[in-house]
Order: structure tokens, then C-alpha cells, then sequence
């Protein structure tokens, strides 16, 4: 069985781009939610900031949707490689 690649990293973006957004607007709302997860994406994606309004919240979620994008491509690729 082989995997799709593009709907895996379609899927793997949505998802990952979803928590993101969820948890930074939650942030918005709560500022001690998520803090720790925010505080390690902030080490990551450049530009973000937790609880640094709606413009960080959007900009956090577009390196989510990319970076979960990259990542369940090139796990779909991996598997497929390897289930040969």
C-alpha cells in the first residue's frame, strides 16, 4: 500500500495549521493556555510571538500550515520509499 502524497501533506497541514491556530487564539483569550507549546514555536517560526495579537496568531498558524505541510510530505515520501 502507498501512501498519497499530496493529500498526507494536505491533511498533515490542515491539521497541524488548525492546532496552531486553536491554541494561539486560545492564548489571546487565556494568556497562561498553551504557553509552553507557543514559547517552542516561537523558537521556530520567526516572527512569532505568544499572545502578540491577531498578527502573530495568523502569522504562527501560516508556518504551521506550511511547516505540517513539508512534514507529512515528506513522511508520505519516507513510507513509500521504504514499504517498496
Amino acid at each position: 500500500m502507498r501512501l498519497n502524497i499530496k493529500a498526507l501533506s494536505f491533511a498533515a497541514g490542515l491539521l497541524w495549521g488548525g492546532a496552531m491556530l486553536v491554541v494561539a487564539w486560545a492564548n489571546l483569550m487565556w494568556p497562561d493556555y498553551g504557553r509552553a507549546f507557543l514559547d517552542l514555536c516561537a523558537s521556530i517560526y520567526p516572527g512569532y510571538q505568544p499572545g502578540g495579537g491577531a498578527g502573530s496568531v495568523v502569522s504562527g498558524t501560516l508556518y504551521a500550515l506550511v511547516d505540517g505541510a513539508i512534514g507529512g510530505a515528506v513522511f508520505a515520501w519516507l513510507y513509500n520509499l521504504i514499504a517498496r
